[in-house]
């Protein structure tokens, strides 16, 4: 099952005609001018993505007013559908440094405090 959130819905707020192509942009993290240039070349040149835009249109949900709190929940949803493998080794790098960087404040904080660090000894 699919989250809310790595689904692809036509996006009515920044739509020109139907959504599909600012749907688009925003699933992917593309600028919505690059996805409406190319849907228009591919459309002059081939002729069936007209017909597919109307299909995506009819077909694809419309956007939920709030998926996202924020532009940069926004950028995260977009790098997950991107490339979830790195996100996820992103998120890992993240933890692991926070965890280095909160040892490293626990060894300042009892090395520089000699009575916290004899009760510790006690306790041990």
């Amino acid at each position: 099952m699919n989250s809310p959130r790595t689904t692809l819905y036509r996006d009515n707020h920044n739509a020109k005609l139907m959504g599909v192509c600012s749907g688009i942009a925003d699933y992917t993290g593309v600028n919505v001018f690059w996805v409406r240039l190319g849907t228009l070349a591919l459309s002059l040149g081939l002729g069936w993505p007209i017909l597919a835009y109307f299909i995506l249109g009819f077909i694809l949900n419309k956007k939920p007013p709030h998926l996202y709190r924020d532009e940069s929940e926004q950028k995260y949803w977009q790098g997950i559908r991107q490339s979830p493998k790195r996100t996820a080794r992103e998120i890992r790098a993240n933890f692991r440094d926070i965890d280095r960087r909160l040892a490293a404040v626990e060894a300042h904080y009892v090395s520089s405090n000699p009575r916290l660090t004899a009760e510790i000894e006690r306790l041990r």
